[in-house]
């Protein structure tokens, strides 16, 4: 009886002595995470399969990164490289490290490049999207995000937005770099992965969620790793899991530091070109404060259904008329927060930019915010207000209309817009993403920019270029 007391106290003895070492691990920083994983359900597929999500590491980390395992279906090396991330970095400390298997996973039982509709979900992405053949190999889809799976995707990289993503594809057996800039974090990949970088590789290519994400987001870093072809070895899945989980969380440190100090996006393809075509742009912010967010988040629950006050994504760019002797006015209308002289409701309205006869360019409020301008497109659009009575004000003005154009430019290359998506305010009831909850609101529209004048409007632009 006494030996077994004896046995029985050292056993206890021992387990105390583990539980400090490894709290004490804990408190240093070397131990796993406390959090518990968490499953999240993003959407279902064609066919009705779960799209899901496991968030590892830290929740409340400011640092965001993401890491998709297939979005090809006949692609499958990456699937591997999840589960080791999922075994052995469950608890990887400072970052919160979101981790899908597939955005596919029809194309992956069917063993299908292309998803249940015969669409590539790597073409389906709004960012240079463009129509091509159903029947072909690399089919984007009869519109951009017409597809449940990458509406899925989409919908949580803008609820996360991710400082990092890391997209797997094969066949090419490389880590993919941009043709110019920076390009630290995909060689730090290819470091440890073992896996050779290559610059320039399928930067044209239309549609792409990696071009999307950059283009999107200010302050966001994707890139695309290609395994060769055939079955990864677990020496190299091991690798490619431990590159994953040490970019995801040195690599989100470094992007949103550098987000922080307000240097911009870390390398993103195509930033240099659109810089040089961003116009001076003078900041003229009206108060736009917590109890204004309140408002407009109840307003969007009213009129889309989601109480919401940020704008997490831009699909069309709207053009009007102020009505407005000079800018100053205009600032005059829009500060303060009242209800609008015609439908009596809050916040009060606003756009987010202006521009005056001299063609000075002045900012009312920051692109990630929402602003009354358009009834059924607040949620979806920018507005730009042009100082003036009539289109013939702006269209005969060549500073303000020069102004105008390049403005847009710059928005619609930012957001990875076609010139169709920029329209005008009497246009808006034909808009495909126009919605209206409040019956008292379905139909109303306004005036200014008819279709012949955005028809000349939009020629304009277009002879402008393409984006860089």
């Amino acid at each position: 009886m006494r030996r077994a007391l004896v046995v029985l106290a050292s056993l206890l003895l021992a387990g105390l002595i583990a539980f400090a070492v490894a709290t004490s691990l804990v408190a240093a920083g070397d131990g796993p995470a406390p959090r518990p994983n968490t499953v999240i359900l993003l959407g279902h597929s064609v066919d009705g399969r779960p799209i899901k999500a496991l968030r590892l590491g830290d929740p409340s980390s400011h640092r965001k990164a993401l890491v998709v395992g297939v979005i090809h279906g006949d692609e499958k090396a990456g699937l591997r490289v999840i589960r080791q991330l999922r075994r052995a970095w469950t608890g990887i400390r400072h970052v919160d490290l979101w981790t899908v298997y597939s955005v596919n996973p029809d194309g992956v039982a069917a063993d299908s490049r292309r998803n249940a509709h015969g669409v590539d979900l790597n073409r389906n992405f709004s960012f240079r999207w463009r129509p091509s053949s159903p029947g072909g190999g690399y089919y984007g889809g009869p519109k951009p995000f017409s597809e449940p799976e990458s509406r899925a995707v989409r919908d949580l990289i803008e609820r996360i937005r991710p400082d990092v993503t890391i997209w797997y594809h094969q066949p090419w057996g490389r880590v993919l770099a941009p043709c110019h800039g920076d390009a630290r974090l995909e060689r730090r990949y290819s470091q440890i992965s073992g896996i050779a970088m290559q610059r320039c590789r399928g930067q044209g290519l239309p549609g792409t969620a990696t071009s999307w994400q950059e283009a999107h987001f200010r302050h966001t870093k994707a890139f695309v790793v290609e395994f060769p072809p055939g079955a990864p070895s677990r020496a190299s899945v091991r690798r490619n899991a431990r590159a994953a989980a040490l970019i995801a969380r040195d690599g989100a440190g470094a992007v949103a530091r550098r987000r922080e100090r307000g240097l911009g996006r870390a390398s993103a393809p195509g930033q240099s070109g659109l810089a040089a075509i961003k116009p001076r742009i003078h900041d003229m912010l009206i108060p736009y404060g917590p109890k204004r967010k309140r408002e407009m988040a109840a307003y969007s629950k009213r009129h889309y259904g989601k109480r919401e006050w940020r704008l997490l994504r831009v699909e069309q760019i709207v053009e009007h008329l102020s009505l407005t002797p000079d800018l100053s006015s205009l600032y005059n209308t829009f500060a303060p927060d009242r209800p609008d002289v015609e439908y009596g409701e809050l916040p009060g309205v606003c756009s987010h930019y202006g521009i005056g006869r001299s063609g000075r360019i002045v900012r009312f409020v920051p692109l990630h915010v929402r602003c009354r301008h358009v009834v059924g497109l607040n949620h979806v659009t920018v507005g730009i207000e042009h100082v003036g009575q009539t289109e013939r004000d702006v269209l005969s003005t060549p500073r303000q209309l020069g102004a105008s154009l390049r403005l847009t430019r710059w928005l619609r290359c930012r957001f990875g817009l076609r010139v169709p998506r920029v329209i005008g305010h009497a246009e808006s009831l034909s808009s495909p993403f126009y919605r209206e909850l409040d019956p008292r609101f379905k139909g109303r529209t306004h005036a200014d920019w008819r279709h012949p004048y955005m028809q000349r409007y939009r020629r304009k632009l277009a002879n402008l270029g393409a984006c860089p």
